[in-house]
């Protein structure tokens, strides 16, 4: 029963939110976080520093070290968010003379509707290539009660919302991981460049994932307008999706007669034809010189352009794509809006 909730639990939370291939390259970069001066081994009189060992991990693994920085702040965020939770609940349950269990079961239970047959039903279907053809009647026991959980967990979060915005301040002074994201003035942008929050996509126009965070990043363009910046960065994976590099370039070149955006959407629109006739068909679609274009991609152009933010990627550990750095801060994959918002509020927060 247990692989049957976790292969419901998989369905339903996206497995895989990247594109990933092996790295590219190696380069250099550094993380803001702080480099230790604290000695990690002494050969004879000579000392070997923590931020030593760390200058190289950054030069040969740099991709293995951004993700265990980040695992280790999501874990500790984790933790806190659960322990000021904790403080909340009990204040509040104090207030109305009860024990926190009494207080949070009685606050669930009255956010929680009961689980229809219909839900169980459309989640069915929705994920039913991976019930290993098992029928309706066979899961639907596994089903109700997952469902029944994630409504528990929507309740829970919901809770612990209203509690933060009526009760005392709350000052988050643990930081991600920051890394300073090289941005060229005439990198493809939308905002300016004095805008509070500055949100850098490394990206590939033949990765389904990319395509798919795409109007979340412009959700977030409407909803914060002048507050947040977005840089576009790219980052084709080769080894995976052949026609992605001369995308890259395509895009490059579109830019050059000042419609890279347009140009942008039109190839994640049709990311089953990239072939080069195909690139040059949408830049006469979208009313570019086609003389210019032409021979813009065809001559690779702006082939080393593309080998430059691969490069800058590749120092800063981005293995996958989509990968956004909102002021520094990593966000691998295609998250919901929600998970971008969140950052983006606590980064205008700090701002202030």
């Amino acid at each position: 029963m247990m692989a049957a909730m976790r292969l419901f639990a998989t369905c339903a939370i996206l497995l895989a939110l990247a594109c990933s291939a092996p790295a590219q390259q190696r380069s250099t970069g550094q993380a803001t976080t702080g480099s230790g001066t604290d000695v990690a081994a002494r050969v004879g009189n000579r000392t070997i520093t923590l931020s030593e060992v760390d200058e190289r991990w950054q030069k040969t693994e740099p991709a293995s070290r951004a993700q265990a920085l980040q695992q280790l702040y999501d874990g500790r965020r984790e933790a806190l968010e659960a322990m000021v939770a904790e403080m909340l609940i009990a204040e509040a349950a104090k207030a109305k003379g009860t024990d926190p269990e009494k207080f949070t079961e009685a606050e669930i239970a009255r956010r929680v509707q009961p689980v229809t047959d219909g839900q169980v039903i459309s989640f069915y279907q929705e994920n039913q290539a991976q019930m290993q053809g098992r029928t309706l009647e066979a899961v639907n026991p596994a089903i109700h009660r997952y469902l029944e959980e994630q409504q528990r967990s929507s309740a829970y979060r919901a809770m612990v919302d209203e509690l933060r915005t009526a009760g005392p301040r709350i000052e988050v002074v643990l930081d991600a991981p920051r890394y300073e994201v090289a941005i060229a003035p005439d990198d493809p942008s939308l905002g300016a460049a004095s805008a509070p929050v500055t949100v850098v996509e490394f990206s590939d126009f033949q990765c389904p994932f990319c395509q798919r965070v795409m109007p979340t990043l412009k959700r977030l363009r409407e909803s914060y307008g002048d507050r947040v910046r977005i840089v576009w960065k790219d980052f084709p994976l080769t080894s995976i999706h052949p026609q992605a590099f001369r995308a890259a370039e395509a895009g490059q070149c579109a830019k050059e007669q000042g419609k890279f955006w347009e140009y942008h959407d039109r190839l994640f629109a049709n990311q089953q034809a990239l072939q080069p006739e195909f690139l040059k068909k949408y830049a006469d679609e979208l009313g570019l010189d086609a003389a210019k274009f032409d021979a813009c991609l065809d001559t690779a152009k702006y082939a080393e352009r593309v080998q430059e933010h691969m490069g800058i990627g590749n120092a800063l550990g981005v293995s996958s794509t989509p990968s956004v750095f909102i002021n520094g801060r990593l966000v691998a994959g295609a998250h919901p809006y929600e998970t971008f918002a969140a950052i983006i509020d606590e980064e205008l927060e700090r701002k202030r």
